[in-house]
């Protein structure tokens, strides 16, 4: 441990380092039928959208990534029969800013190497009656305390008790991270997976790019050389990733601002990927597969094929409107400038209905790096193409829940609350997948 790591620690746990446990692999079991193949591709793109695609081909070929052990992971047991999964489902997803075998395009190992920085963190959570989905996004920038976390080598590295978010992949990989979201929401999470920038850039340039709404005079970032107008622009290759990356190019230049562009793009992509357009297209389908093979790594939960498969089919008949993306609720901190902290009245109102598999309605509208389409000026004509009237889900049927067709929604809310629905606080922002939105430039 270096001196300056030592000097940032603050060690909370007197325990003695402990080693991990170590799972034999199970052995990997073929399809027995080309129809399940084809199955387990279709699948693929229904769960892509919510950014676990390639899961179920992931054991197809030879060049998929090592997976990692989360900490208390249990080995598997006995292969389950083909169907969808029973019961709910949390899976956590990273994104790495690692420059370690990305090439010369994002910037040298000087600026992240090896695990890298985790700038995205988001927890999927979909519902045990496979009816609604949740996906929580964590600022980077977030501070909180981080528990002992192994070390990669048998040990452990000591707890912290206030660091940034993002510093969680480099101190002990997803399952550090894994850790840390756990204590902070009491959500156990036996799911999990790492992207890296290429990764953005093969998957996207697979779907064949993705329509994103710009307004507010265009996005024109230096940092990450994106220079959009406003209008549509489809998006693929590595524009799609600089838009991901871009926060000084939207709202107020925030980390918060790139989190509800984000959910701009990720609702656009879930209207692109769940339509019969994509779903149908067998070499669109493959790219996605490879492309998640290569550049997604798992945890060992996801290692098996089986598994994979019956998520995608627990996750095939969500609307739109029933996906819903939200940022998690947080506070300025005065002793540490550009940093943020839990709101924690707010968080425990979404955190509680996540753990009661409640459905939500968000009050509180987007957050600053987005606006509704309905409401941005010149955004007329500007919706993107996967809403047209071909634009149903893979079982052909309304994808809104609203009694339309076109993917989109009535208003720029969730639809109204049921019996059970939790209204969260107007400090927790974001929009389903059934709104249409635009990424706020800051020109």
């Amino acid at each position: 441990m270096t001196a300056s790591r030592r000097a940032r620690r603050e060690a909370s746990d007197s325990r003695r380092p402990r080693t991990i446990a170590r799972h034999g692999k199970l052995q990997r079991h073929p399809w027995q039928t080309f129809g399940k193949i084809v199955a387990s591709i279709a699948s693929v793109g229904l769960v892509s959208v919510l950014g676990i695609a390639g899961v179920a081909a992931a054991n197809l070929v030879s060049d998929v990534k090592p997976t990692v052990h989360l900490v208390g992971e249990e080995k598997l047991g006995t292969v389950p029969d083909i169907g969808a999964l029973e019961g709910g489902v949390n899976i956590l997803l990273t994104a790495s800013d690692t420059r370690t075998g990305q090439g010369g395009a994002w910037g040298t190992t000087d600026d992240s190497s090896g695990a890298g920085l985790n700038d995205v963190t988001m927890l999927v959570h979909l519902s045990k009656d496979h009816t609604h989905a949740t996906v929580v996004s964590f600022p980077r920038d977030l501070m909180l305390p981080i528990p002992s976390c192994p070390d990669g080598d048998g040990g452990w590295n000591s707890a912290m008790s206030f660091q940034p978010l993002n510093t969680t992949l480099s101190d002990g990989g997803v399952a550090c991270t894994v850790l840390t979201i756990e204590k902070l929401t009491g959500v156990k999470i036996p799911f999990a997976g790492v992207v890296d920038f290429e990764g953005v850039v093969a998957m996207s340039n697979a779907i064949g790019g993705v329509p994103v709404c710009i307004t507010g005079g265009g996005i024109h970032d230096e940092h990450t050389n994106l220079d959009l107008p406003d209008g549509t622009a489809t998006l693929q290759g590595m524009q799609a990733a600089e838009f991901l990356r871009t926060r000084y190019g939207v709202g107020d230049g925030s980390d918060l601002g790139r989190i509800s562009n984000t959910q701009v793009f990720l609702s656009a992509l879930v209207r692109t990927v769940m339509t019969k357009q994509t779903l149908t297209n067998p070499v669109k389908m493959w790219g996605i597969v490879k492309a998640a093979q290569q550049h997604i790594q798992w945890s060992d939960s996801l290692s098996n094929v089986t598994t994979l498969y019956q998520i995608a089919m627990a996750a095939k008949d969500l609307k739109y409107s029933n996906i819903t993306f939200v940022q998690y609720p947080v506070g300025d901190d005065s002793d540490y400038p550009g940093k943020v902290v839990a709101d924690h009245d707010s968080a425990d109102v979404l955190m509680n209905a996540i753990q009661n598999d409640q459905p939500i309605q968000l009050t509180g509208g987007t957050g600053v790096g987005a606006e509704d389409a309905s409401e941005a000026s010149g955004a007329a004509g500007t919706a993107d193409a996967s809403t047209d009237a071909s634009s149903t889900n893979s079982t052909g049927t309304d994808s809104t829940g609203t009694g339309s067709t076109d993917g989109t929604s009535s208003s720029g809310s969730t639809p109204a609350a049921t019996s059970t629905a939790v209204a969260l606080p107007e400090d927790v922002k974001g929009q389903t997948a059934a709104t249409q939105t635009c990424s706020k430039g800051n020109n």
